[in-house]
């Protein structure tokens, strides 16, 4: 793969030949069998090659497989934005489609300097909305990601995000009040409020280190831009459909949007993204303003028709809520037992441990490398995040058992113990 891959791709973790997947396992082409702990970074929500996805696919590629929007209206896509818009936070129901997060974040931005008519966005240190370049301008998670990719948009401006861990305040109130008292400055000092069209954030940061919003700071948050008519962009690509125990986690932490971003679990894997808000702020959105080739592909909504439905029948919001309680308690016991666990954060099934060097809060990704590493060759698929990548990521599909998450957690805590201290 290095002699055909572009080395962005192929120098990537863990780069592993495999030959198919299913469930919450994936086989790799030595006919090994893991435990699959990334679910395609929240892509594989109702697990890898659901049959009823995979059929709900097959029956739609037999009627049609490419239908450009607007120029045809195929069925599957009409009835996907419908179901969309009985889930969607901030009463969102009327809806853009793409195929990814990162073109569902370039609408979002898109669509709030059209309809306000203002230029200046605001987003938050940590954050990570994807590698287009209205996205990555907004990325911040790691400066390596916006390296040679320069200039930016013009007019984004950053502010910290809420983390509690990582702050010197001594309390919540006070780590949120830090963020407050940045935005605060940027308005008196370097861009009008009546300048701003958005606030984009991701209610948990997923490659900032699964970081979780406070629920004050997110109401505080909403008065901002309810006060100075700034829309406010939530991305739920990872953290959406089921992920955290509701739909969306704007609904888990109690926000409501203006415009959501979405994808990933959106489909099982097949490519899709979209753009929603609600119908008073799209109706905006003139013709000719943006535009689609594959987005809403019908292929792919049938695939996200079927997933709303196993969802729904299987009880995977459910199961992502209980499972994801136990987790977080057995990772806590694993806190105890280890120095060099940090921290233990979650909502859901969409849970990571930061790691630290012992006795102090220096981050430790080579620790977190050679984690990875052990669990692998054990059988157990995981993947860091954080600005260090000190913080591996536990997500698995939310199909997944309590016998399945004993058996992870085990390959994982063995693996976290044999780290020399």
């Amino acid at each position: 793969m290095h002699d055909l891959w572009a080395p962005c791709l192929s120098e990537d973790w863990p780069n592993l030949p495999v030959e198919r997947a299913e469930g919450v396992h994936i086989v790799g082409h030595d006919g090994k069998t893991y435990l699959d702990f990334v679910s395609g970074f929240g892509a594989s929500n109702v697990g890898h090659n659901h049959p009823r996805v995979i059929e709900a696919a097959r029956k739609q590629m037999e009627r049609m497989v490419h239908a450009p929007l607007g120029m045809f209206a195929p069925e599957p896509t009409l009835r996907l934005a419908w179901e969309l818009g009985k889930i969607t936070p901030g009463k969102a129901d009327m809806f853009f489609f793409g195929n990814s997060g990162a073109e569902a974040i370039e609408g979002g931005l898109k669509l709030a300097r059209y309809v306000t008519g203002r230029r200046a966005i605001i987003g938050f240190y940590g954050g990570f909305h994807g590698r287009t370049l209205g996205a990555a301008t907004l990325t911040t998670s790691k400066a390596r990601y916006r390296d040679r990719q320069g200039p930016f948009l013009p007019e984004t401006y950053y502010v910290r995000f809420p983390y509690p861990y990582r702050s010197n305040a001594p309390t919540l109130d006070a780590v949120i009040q830090e963020s407050l008292d940045d935005i605060d400055r940027l308005f008196r000092h370097v861009v009008l409020p009546h300048d701003v069209a958005a606030i984009l954030l991701e209610p948990v940061q997923g490659e900032g280190g699964y970081v979780i919003a406070p629920a004050a700071w997110l109401k505080a948050l909403r008065e901002i831009c309810d006060r100075h008519g700034i829309l406010m962009i939530v991305d739920e690509v990872q953290s959406g459909f089921g992920r955290t125990g509701q739909w969306f986690a704007s609904q888990t932490l109690g926000v409501e949007p203006d415009i959501v971003c979405m994808a990933k679990g959106i489909a099982s894997g097949f490519p899709l993204g979209s753009t929603a808000a609600r119908r008073e702020l799209m109706g905006k959105w003139g013709p000719a303003s943006h535009g689609t080739t594959y987005g809403g592909n019908p292929v792919s909504t049938a695939a996200g028709l079927a997933t709303l439905e196993v969802i729904r029948s299987e009880g995977l919001l459910e199961n992502a809520r209980v499972q994801g309680a136990y987790l977080m308690e057995a990772l806590g016991r694993l806190k105890a037992e280890s120095p060099i666990v940090g921290e233990v954060r979650g909502v859901g099934l969409m849970t990571a441990v930061e790691f630290v060097v012992p006795g102090s809060k220096e981050p430790n990704g080579e620790a977190a490398s050679r984690i990875l590493k052990r669990a692998l060759a054990a059988g157990l698929i995981l993947y860091p995040c954080g600005h260090w990548s000190q913080t591996i990521r536990l997500i698995p599909p939310l199909v997944i058992t309590r016998d399945q998450v004993n058996q992870g957690l085990e390959i994982f805590r063995q693996a976290v113990l044999a780290e020399r201290v």
